[in-house]
């Protein structure tokens, strides 16, 4: 094995580069959008990192954990300790990961932290991860690309790999028609009248059968196209009781969900609250105006902060956490959100893994309080959430990490795909206003499909 070297290369796109591994079984392509206007300056759109040929992988679900292909005991998280653990340290990159772990924490390994128990049953992994040496970084900004690790990997293919995406007719279902989903909205509602909770976020799936050609890179090129997103992830790994059956997971998600710097600063930035771009500038400012002074989607966006507040205070120095920026609107391809920042310190002798076993699953998508939540959401959801709603991470050798949360995707889990789409729940809801806005999340999604 080569010693570890950073070597620039002739600028690729990350789209085009991936097709060298286009029926590769294990894949990580951490995408900062479609085009480069996806947010134009924003630091988040910058980076991509392709890595390929895993050093080592991890699938757990409740058959048990597997790791390298082969049946292991013991807890899943302290087997990814153990595979970040193995990695040698890479020299420092003037880009944000050479190298390390990236995975997949599902909505219901998160449950399995908050000791909630669900009634559905979930056939994707709870984690999904591995192990990368070698990884190809992109710098959108300045069109440049560098390959970090130790092997001599390719990474311009030839023409004949590059085949054009065509559209992806397939029929999906929804678990709820539209009169469920506001008898759903009506009983969260009148739990809040309660005081059970003070907000839920509710969450339905789209299923279909997964056609024998089905390419899930060819729809991950559609949906980047269509939805470019700057925490945009296409992963391909395994599922199945065996991990031995085809799994995917597509995410054009706009929402980070953690990122610790080396340094050991904290960063959270919960998305709650949505409204439609304008037609033209004119409309649009007209809606941002109008988003910033709705009391409903305020007050989804300030609980949901609190939440993240005290979830991350759990790992955090005391005095450390502050709030820089509450329900600030920010454009997106398709919508226009409420977007807050949470910062703090994290406590000397913790790490990354500490942080998301007190943070899963993300405040934004579960409600608070969020156990309480989170079971009531259990009881008016008709399925399992699965990968959806949980994260994608990235964790250096260096201890740094980013991931974002699971929404606007995909999952490939076998033989059927899945779309999820939701929204926060509070005692303002209008159920049918709430189902417009989840139809509107939905669409570029369901578009995607020819639907």
């Amino acid at each position: 094995m080569p010693p570890f070297s950073v070597i620039e290369l002739p600028w690729v796109d990350p789209w085009t580069a991936v097709q060298v591994w286009k029926v590769a079984p294990w894949v990580a392509l951490l995408d900062s959008g479609g085009t480069p206007a996806a947010l134009p300056g924003d630091e988040r759109a910058r980076w991509s990192f392709l890595c390929v040929e895993p050093s080592e992988t991890l699938v757990s679900s409740r058959d048990g954990v597997i790791r390298n292909g082969r049946p292991v005991a013991g807890n899943a998280w302290h087997h990814l300790q153990d595979m970040h653990a193995r990695l040698q340290p890479v020299e420092h990159t003037d880009f944000p990961f050479g190298g390390g772990l990236v995975g997949l924490a599902s909505y219901a390994a998160g449950m399995a932290l908050e000791g909630v128990m669900s009634r559905h049953r979930a056939e994707t992994p709870d984690i999904l991860a591995a192990s990368y040496e070698t990884v190809f970084a992109f710098d959108r900004l300045e069109r440049r690309c560098f390959r970090a690790g130790k092997a001599n990997l390719p990474l311009l293919p030839d023409e004949s790999v590059l085949t054009p995406s065509a559209s992806a007719r397939v029929h999906f279902q929804p678990d709820m028609d539209r009169e469920q989903w506001v008898s759903a909205v009506r009983e969260v509602v009148r739990l809040i009248g309660e005081g059970d909770i003070f907000q839920a976020n509710l969450t339905l799936r789209w299923q279909a059968d997964a056609p024998s050609d089905f390419d899930d890179l060819a729809v991950y090129g559609l949906l980047r196209q269509g939805s470019p997103a700057p925490f945009g992830a296409f992963l391909r790994g395994l599922c199945g009781r065996n991990a031995d059956r085809p799994f995917s997971l597509l995410s054009a998600s706009v929402e980070r969900f953690l990122s610790l710097s080396r340094e050991g600063v904290v960063e959270t930035r919960p998305i709650k609250g949505t409204a439609p771009l304008g037609r033209d500038a004119t409309e649009t400012l007209r809606l941002v105006e109008q988003l910033r002074r709705d009391e409903k989607e305020n007050a989804e966006n300030l609980m949901i902060t609190d939440l993240m507040r005290n979830d991350i205070g759990r790992v955090c120095d005391i005095g450390s956490v502050s709030v820089p920026q509450l329900c600030e609107v920010e454009p997106f391809a398709h919508v226009q959100h409420l977007v807050s920042c949470v910062r703090g310190r994290l406590k000397s002798g913790l790490d990354a893994f500490d942080l998301l076993r007190a943070t899963l699953p993300p405040g934004s998508v579960t409600g608070a309080p969020k156990k309480r939540a989170m079971e009531i959401i259990d009881q008016v959801e008709l399925s399992a959430r699965g990968t959806y709603c949980g994260s994608v991470f990235r964790i250096g050798t260096d201890g740094a990490m980013d991931s974002s949360v699971v929404i606007r995707s995909v999952e490939r889990c076998d033989d059927r795909l899945r779309i999820g789409v939701g929204g926060g729940i509070t005692w303002l809801s209008d159920p049918a206003r709430e189902y417009d806005e989840m139809r509107l999340k939905g669409e570029a999604l369901l578009k995607v499909f020819g639907a």
